[in-house]
């Protein structure tokens, strides 16, 4: 927050005023446009059939150009790959065909592919183009370099433009930059001071293809030809909540060792759907045109976010992509990404305005169509008794529809039920309806428009680089204050797990989401089963319900989640027994394992019903109950002492009487079982909590103890492998009464174990945890994810 505060009081002091955005004087002459990766996927679908149309429309106007295709290869390999990408540009339909073969022909004509990987390479190049100027007689206006590769090589390649192609003469230079730019707050503040040394401020463009969709671009335009119907309902009391949407079909196969290391965030909540996030909730620039001004008002939204936190944003995780992973960056069968292909966030803006409204921003891989849009959804205060269908009965919205899915065009689409919108310049309004819905409405319930001519994004930027006009572009101080708003979430998320879904059609409803405040989390819960199920091809092997570990229920979540759930299913049981019996027996066990649920449950489960608790120890050292050893000792330390539960409802083990420790013919093990079968309803407890040992012992039953001739007691006398060797604990025959028992297990060096667990068949002698068996009641395994992956 400071940083943007401090970006904004720096960006105000510089500018001193409001002008109209800076526009370079573009005077005719021969420009130069360089694509360094011309030959790459994004030059191959968007960058050279955007430069083409730029060619159509400026051949005429006096402007003369050169088209170059930069590349690691050398150019006897590349050359006739990058001639066949240049023969699949297309003209516009208004151009006839025998137009549009010729101006095909100038401007294959006009470009050539060269090597450029070393200094030298550029060197040649700037002396090809100055001979050229010289050959020709022509007049230089300017040098355009595209730079249409990874991140990493920006500054390297800045630095060779700017020590051997620039420009000598007045012409100018502009450099344009593809995203990512950094990988967080840090990463950026470093490429913005590397590319500082090399270019100025107002020679880089850094793009984001999104503010060049027409939809996005007319954001702005739209709320200001609209201000008299928008202005009494644009703020929290008319705004029931803004969704920011952009949902895929597709895998990112081929893409992984790029995505792998950025996730869904970083690809695009952190700047597509920021930037429509900025330009829906600024406040509306006096002049559209002014670069500084609208600026200013981003950076304004900024400053005002409530910061994000893990308890903002809900990942998840497509079932195939462990597999691609795997196999496109060589691991092995048990590497586990916690890359996030999908991603809901919730914001909330601290301005008067917005107080209170939700903005939630959410985007993925592999769902269930391609479609994107920004949708503001109004409050209605009108209740329809009888005929739902009656036009102001039905949601208020406006849509900014991106593209794709059920309407298949771009179009700003306004409830009837709201006002009409004003037709803005270069678009027409739709009368006539195909039999779509958009996103709950029937087509006709909407009053819609769209561009008169459609024009693909990067060709809009291209057109916006080569006038030098700089409103779609991100600015460093813009960028930097999105870094300082994402990052803090990035850091939360890094040890959180992403819920893994099928993909497609077969998502149903795991991936819906509940906002709570400001929160928000998945509506319904789910759990891994298994490394092998998060890796599967199979839609339908994918379990939404809970998994198994050794036949029996399994939860299993990242530590601070795992005890959150266990926590809150503890309490579920204690008032549904509270409910059916007035009371709830509970048995806890020692050990370090159950520490944070106890501090849990201390100080967020404030209506746990521990007046009708009972607590019981599941087992007890043999040593006095006011030493640190003492497994009640520690218990009352961290949560008993915290709660409001009455004294004569503890029942600590009698591990000491007639001044000595667990002597056999003191009976104590037989006063403590005689003390469970009086209050405890047929000596069944209704939850009884277990940890397990690195051996497999679990309560104080361990391997060698014989453990199952110990099935008539209740409570017994044992020894353990380590001091203090003399233990008291509950038998199997007490744990597996129980109306419910849960094992906890967490930690990487309990992986091991748990892997060891999953083997083996049921022989208690050995492996103690395996003779856990309730009769008539639920086994629930809590295992973290260190432990189950480790």
């Amino acid at each position: 927050m400071f940083v943007t505060v401090l970006l904004l009081l720096v960006t105000l002091c510089a500018q001193g005023g409001h002008g109209e955005e800076k526009v370079e004087a573009q005077r005719p002459g021969h420009v130069s446009v360089v694509i360094v990766g011309g030959t790459g996927d994004l030059a191959k679908k968007y960058l050279w059939q955007g430069f083409f149309q730029l060619y159509v429309n400026q051949v005429s106007s006096g402007n003369t150009f050169s088209f170059y295709g930069g590349g690691l290869s050398p150019a006897d390999q590349a050359t006739p790959v990058f001639f066949e990408i240049l023969k699949a540009v297309s003209c516009l339909k208004d151009i006839s065909e025998q137009r549009c073969a010729l101006l095909k022909e100038q401007f294959l004509r006009l470009s050539q592919y060269r090597q450029l990987k070393t200094l030298e390479d550029y060197q040649e190049l700037a002396k090809h183009i100055e001979k050229q100027l010289q050959e020709e007689g022509m007049t230089e206006a300017g040098r355009l370099f595209y730079l249409s590769v990874p991140a990493f090589a920006y500054a390297d390649i800045a630095d060779k433009i700017n020590n051997s192609c620039r420009p000598t003469s007045e012409a100018w230079l502009r450099a344009v930059l593809e995203k990512p730019f950094g990988h967080d707050f840090r990463s950026a503040q470093v490429l913005t001071s590397q590319l500082g040394n090399s270019l100025k401020d107002e020679e880089m463009y850094r793009i984001d293809h999104y503010l060049g969709k027409q939809v996005v671009s007319k954001i702005l335009p739209f709320r200001k030809e609209n201000k008299k119907f928008l202005d009494p309902i644009w703020n929290k009391h008319h705004i029931e909540r803004v969704e920011i949407v952009l949902k895929e079909t597709l895998d990112v196969k081929g893409r992984i060792p790029f995505y792998d290391q950025y996730g869904v965030i970083r690809d695009v909540l952190q700047n597509h759907l920021t930037e429509v996030m900025t330009l829906l909730t600024m406040a509306l620039p006096q002049n559209l045109s002014s670069t500084e001004e609208v600026l200013q008002n981003k950076l304004q939204i900024f400053s005002s976010l409530l910061p994000l936190g893990k308890n903002q944003a809900v990942i998840g995780q497509y079932q195939a992509y462990k597999t691609e992973v795997q196999q496109e960056l060589n691991k092995t069968k048990d590497h586990v990404s916690v890359t996030p292909t999908f991603a809901a966030v919730l914001a909330h803006i601290d301005e008067a305005q917005y107080d209170g409204v939700p903005i939630l921003l959410i985007s993925g891989k592999m769902l269930d169509e391609r479609v994107g849009y920004a949708r503001i959804i109004f409050k209605n205060d009108i209740f329809c008794l009888q005929n739902q269908n009656r036009v102001h009965c039905k949601p208020k919205q406006i849509v900014f529809y991106f593209g794709h899915g059920s309407l298949q065009y771009p179009a700003i689409l306004v409830s009837k039920n709201l006002f009409k919108p004003a037709l803005m310049d270069e678009w027409k309004e739709v009368t006539e309806h195909t039999d779509v819905s958009v996103l709950g409405l029937p087509i006709s319930d909407y009053y819609v428009q769209t561009p008169t001519v459609q024009r693909e994004a990067y060709a809009e930027l291209i057109s916006q680089i080569f006038t030098g006009r700089k409103n779609s572009f991100i600015s460093t101080e813009n960028l930097l204050a999105s870094w300082g708003l994402w990052t803090p979430l990035l850091n939360c998320l890094v040890s959180s797990f992403p819920r893994i879904y099928p993909g497609g059609a077969d998502n149903e409803d795991l991936l819906d989401v509940r906002l709570k405040g400001n929160d928000i989390s998945y509506n319904s819960e789910v759990v891994i089963i298994s490394p092998d199920q998060m890796g599967g091809t199979s839609a339908n092997g994918f379990q939404v319900m809970q998994g198994k570990f050794r036949s029996a229920d399994m939860v299993s979540a990242w530590t601070e989640e795992l005890v959150e759930r266990l926590a809150a299913d503890m309490q579920e049981a204690a008032e549904a027994a509270v409910r059916e019996a007035g009371v709830f027996h509970l048995a806890l066990s020692g050990g370090s394992t159950p520490l944070a649920l106890f501090h849990r449950l201390a100080l967020h489960h404030f209506s746990f019903p521990w007046r009708n608790t009972h607590v019981w120890m599941v087992d007890e050292r043999c040593v006095p109950l006011t030493e640190l050893e003492s497994n009640f000792h520690s218990l009352h330390d961290h949560l008993l002492q915290h709660v409001r539960i009455p004294y004569y409802n503890i029942h600590p083990m009698p591990v000491q009487l007639n001044q000595r420790l667990c002597v056999e013919e003191d009976g104590a093990a037989l006063l403590y079982e005689k003390e469970v079968s009086k209050l405890v309803n047929g000596s069944r407890f209704h939850f009884v909590l277990l940890g397990v040992g690195y051996d497999g012992h679990t309560a104080s039953l361990f391997p060698g103890n014989k453990v199952d001739g110990l099935e008539e007691s209740l409570v017994a006398l044992t020894e353990s492998p380590v001091k203090p060797h003399q233990r008291m604990s509950l038998t199997f025959s007490a744990i597996n009464r129980a109306h419910q028992v849960a094992l906890l297990v967490m930690g990487k060096g309990k992986h091991e174990l748990i892997t060891q667990l999953s083997r083996v068949k049921d022989n208690p002698n050995k492996w103690p945890v395996t003779g856990v068996r309730p009769a008539d009641g639920r086994l629930v395994w809590y295992i973290d994810y260190d432990a189950l992956l480790g």
